[in-house]
């Protein structure tokens, strides 16, 4: 077989040759010989059937599968003279030509091989920065909020009317269109007046009630509730009031540092520490994302000059294209699809964004491995896991998600990026 290589780039070549017509004949009658010991057809022993037998049941497949294993000799043969490590080539093969003639089939394949680069001077893409001062007004009004949210309700001494902030114990039934709906009943419920906890409109209509009142609620359900049965819907709550309670004052001290901290040893110095880190790390975490980040990514795809895989830049830039698709509306999509031009000038409008990002992400795995810095699956699984409890979300179907939808490489890779960049930065502690 005759096999021309020719190198585009350190990252890309491209493979020519001809897959021959006598070539991909023996493989058929290889491959046919091969099936007929194993195959089962009626008026045959097993393992006994003839090869024109099974060329007659299955020749489309067994052409099919000669002519991809001549492709493999090819690709082979043309990897072997290109000096290429197997284990280097990343993606697949691209086909630049796969021409069927009466001799044969003409075949020009691109393969791509992981670009390798010189590593030196990295540290000189970090940015400077200057990490944030804590505002002691900042940290005083955190332990002011703290210690407001430890702070007990009781009964209040002298009967009055419901006011703002005001925690109310209340019976409740809502109807729509005078029937009672699943779900919208509770008897002696703690309702915080302010607190957004229920649909907008009911806790201002519970303000000014006296003890033991009943009163109609009437209020509109959010059109996009959760229950498609109440969504944009009026309904009407019976209401009954039992008893209002106020919130003792708040105690900034050391008995809300052991509560908060779980540690009868904490002092309110203890407390006040612990609201400064957080609040400097909530500061520096924000700097990080907004400037930091944004500065070291475009500072470190400019410092390194390297050939990319092509086939990699080929699938981000689809990547992207898709994307877009999915934010178009009907009439651009409409115009986009089937329109070789317009799809071309689409290609064209995130092409220099996909080769950024490709690169960035070849270099981050090049000093990931210098830096040795790693991120375990086990730490993957945990940042989802937390993610879920944050946001109220089951954790376990969460996890499920991002396995069945393939995500879990990418989280991986931008903890990795993350822990990376800390280092670089400094932030790490």
């Amino acid at each position: 077989m005759k096999v021309t290589v020719k190198k585009i780039d350190d990252a890309n070549v491209l493979v020519s040759g001809t897959l021959d017509s006598k070539v991909i004949e023996e493989n058929v009658d290889k491959l046919a010989k091969q099936a007929g010991k194993e195959m089962k057809v009626d008026g045959f022993r097993k393992g006994k059937v003839p090869a024109h037998v099974v060329k007659k049941l299955h020749g489309d497949k067994l052409i099919q599968d000669a002519e991809g294993e001549a492709l493999r000799e090819l690709i082979d043969a043309g990897t072997k003279e290109a000096k290429i490590n197997p284990s280097d080539i990343i993606g697949q093969p691209a086909f630049k030509k796969y021409d069927k003639t009466d001799s044969g089939i003409e075949v020009e394949v691109e393969i791509s091989v992981r670009p390798t680069f010189d590593l030196d001077g990295y540290m000189e893409a970090v940015p400077s920065y200057e990490k944030p001062a804590v505002d002691q007004k900042e940290v005083n009004k955190k332990l002011e909020e703290m210690a407001k949210n430890q702070a007990p309700y009781t009964k209040i001494k002298r009967k009055r009317m419901v006011k703002d902030g005001d925690m109310v114990v209340i019976d409740f039934e809502g109807f729509v269109d005078g029937v009672a709906f699943d779900g919208g009943k509770a008897e002696k419920f703690n309702l915080k007046i302010g607190s957004a906890q229920f649909i907008p409109g009911f806790e201002d209509q519970i303000i000014g009630m006296k003890y033991e009142e009943e009163k109609d609620v009437t209020v509109t359900f959010p059109k996009e509730y959760q229950s498609a049965d109440l969504a944009g819907k009026e309904a009407t709550f019976k209401v009954t009031l039992h008893e209002i309670q106020e919130q003792a004052e708040a105690q900034i001290d050391d008995a809300l540092a052991q509560k908060l901290l779980n540690d009868e040893k904490a002092t309110l110095d203890t407390l006040t520490e612990k609201v400064e880190a957080q609040i400097e790390t909530a500061a520096l975490s924000k700097i990080y994302n907004d400037e930091l980040k944004p500065q070291l990514i475009e500072a470190l795809v400019k410092k390194f000059d390297f050939a990319l895989p092509n086939n990699i830049v080929e699938q981000e830039i689809d990547a992207k294209v898709n994307a877009k698709a999915q934010a178009m509306s009907e009439d651009e999509l409409a115009k986009v699809k089937d329109n070789e031009k317009e799809i071309n000038k689409l290609r064209d409008s995130v092409k220099d964004e996909a080769i950024a990002s490709v690169k960035a992400t070849f270099i981050v795995d090049a000093l990931a491995k210098k830096e040795e810095v790693n991120v375990e699956d086990q730490e993957v699984s945990q940042a989802i896991y937390y993610e879920a409890m944050m946001s109220g979300q089951d954790p376990q179907k969460m996890i499920s998600y991002y396995q069945d939808n393939n995500l879990l490489p990418a989280v991986k890779m931008g903890m990795i990026e993350d822990k990376l960049f800390g280092k670089m930065l400094g932030l790490e502690k």
